[in-house]
């Protein structure tokens, strides 16, 4: 029995195009387009009709950065994959690409069984996995050949957390060079770990505890200067680079420096770097915790840059780092110390919601929110046109998005599992309406309809975003 479903009289937005069709889905996939109105379009039959008038029909959103049930400083993020996916969907999210994390002493074949066991079953949309690399050897370099062909073709690095998932220069250079080989894609966590962990030392001697200190000791400089040598280290490595979690100015330019001398490097910026600052990290009576992440948030000043990142191309990805941890019992584990406040914000429900508003305020157009949130993520991880995009043959991942609808961002209303929002009382105009998984409604109508299970493990191509 195959099912079919028409969506009409929306305005269609992909990262090339906005026509006004109607969009036929069949057995989960894309049939066709056809402009609506023609007799192309009258001529689509289905069992279910979805009325798009006065709305958009989007891609579904592509989160390349979560961190779904991830252990760190001695707690686990607060969302699970059941939780973590039924959110990304309300907001319009329909793929995230989890990190999967090796141990160190363990292989990287550990750590990724480990993930599919916490994922498998249990997400409402459709998942894949990088690999977090904590421990370099000649086992791992075999392993990661392994994975490429599995799927799982991007591999992570940490130039921060020393003790934890740091990998120092040769270590970096020996995956960088692998990665040539097989076609991977490093992605690497860029600031100088072994110089901050310095200056915390420091700033807690000199009793500066408060959250405003994690962003004062993880200075911009560090970041910089860390985006510079994975740049030449990948350089030398013949590899291209992914950078995530951009933050500071100075690293966007090391970015335009090497995209300009035509090297395969590309950056990812999140939300809360665009819309947050220090400003929030000093908030007072400890509540600055609920904003610290790493790379930190920045002055006010950097987001312009960022922004013209975006714009110019310079950065092409955002991405959440979702990677939640509730203020009562996690966040407060840094009462204080500010080192001891677990890194990481609540965002995979918001993305598509603040970007919209950036298209709102006229900081990107329609068809940038999609490239920058839904195509190139799929590109950059070997997904596309399977997700990203609306076209004949992809999966029927699709949104249908109300441009005027107002929201208040809160805790109160939103579907993650934590217990403040990074957002609170923001107001944004946009809202997600109907979302549609592989052509099964998830959620409709601002109902969830979907169910854990229904989200499968998705195998991905190596980068389709080269130069």
């Amino acid at each position: 029995m195959s099912s079919r479903t028409v969506i009409r009289g929306g305005l269609v937005i992909t990262a090339s195009d906005e026509i006004h069709a109607d969009v036929l889905i069949e057995d989960g996939r894309v049939a066709a387009l056809a402009a609506s109105g023609t007799p192309a379009a009258e001529a689509f039959t289905a069992e279910r009709v979805v009325d798009a008038t006065g709305k958009y029909v989007i891609p579904g959103g592509v989160d390349g950065h979560t961190h779904m049930e991830m252990p760190f400083g001695g707690t686990t993020a607060a969302d699970t994959f059941e939780t973590g996916t039924r959110a990304a969907a309300w907001g319009g999210t329909t793929t995230i690409v989890d990190f999967a994390i090796q141990s160190v002493g363990g292989t990287l074949r550990e750590g990724l069984d480990a993930w599919h066991a916490k994922a498998e079953g249990n997400c409402a949309i459709d998942y894949g996995f990088h690999m977090i690399v904590s421990d370099v050897n000649e086992e791992t370099l075999k392993e990661m050949d392994l994975l490429v062909e599995e799927g799982v073709t991007s591999f992570k690095q940490f130039m921060a957390y020393p003790g934890v998932f740091y990998s120092d220069d040769g270590q970096i250079l020996r995956a960088m060079q692998r990665a040539a080989e097989n076609g991977g894609l490093i992605m690497m966590h860029a600031e100088n770990g072994i110089a901050i962990d310095v200056l915390v030392e420091q700033a807690l001697a000199r009793g500066e505890t408060d959250p405003r200190y994690h962003g004062e000791v993880r200075k911009a400089l560090l970041e910089a200067e860390a985006t510079h040598r994975a740049i030449r280290l990948a350089q030398v490595a013949g590899a291209p680079l992914y950078v995530v979690h951009v933050s500071a100015m100075e690293a966007v330019a090391e970015l335009a420096r090497a995209r300009d001398e035509g090297l395969n490097v590309f950056g990812e910026t999140c939300p809360q770097y665009l819309f947050l600052s220090t400003d929030n990290l000093a908030e007072p009576d400890f509540e600055g915790a609920k904003y610290v992440c790493s790379t930190p948030l920045r002055p006010r000043e950097h987001q312009a840059k960022l922004w013209q990142g975006l714009r110019t191309n310079d950065l092409q990805v955002v991405s959440t780092d979702h990677c939640p941890f509730c203020f009562v019992g996690q966040k407060e584990l840094g009462r204080g110390d500010f080192s001891k406040i677990p890194n990481g914000l609540p965002g995979v429900e918001n993305r598509m919601d603040l970007l919209h508003q950036a298209v709102v305020d006229g900081r990107i157009s329609r068809r940038r929110w999609i490239e920058i949130a839904c195509a190139t993520p799929a590109r950059m991880f070997g997904m596309y046109p399977k997700k990203g995009t609306i076209a004949p043959g992809a999966d029927a991942d699709i949104v249908i998005y109300d441009p005027h609808a107002e929201q208040v961002m809160s805790a109160e209303t939103h579907h993650m599992n934590v217990d403040y929002s990074a957002y609170e009382g923001r107001r944004t105009t946009g809202r997600v309406e109907t979302v549609l998984s592989r052509g099964v409604p998830v959620i409709t109508e601002r109902e969830y309809t979907g169910h854990a299970g229904h989200g499968v493990f998705t195998p991905r191509s190596t980068c389709q975003y080269l130069n």
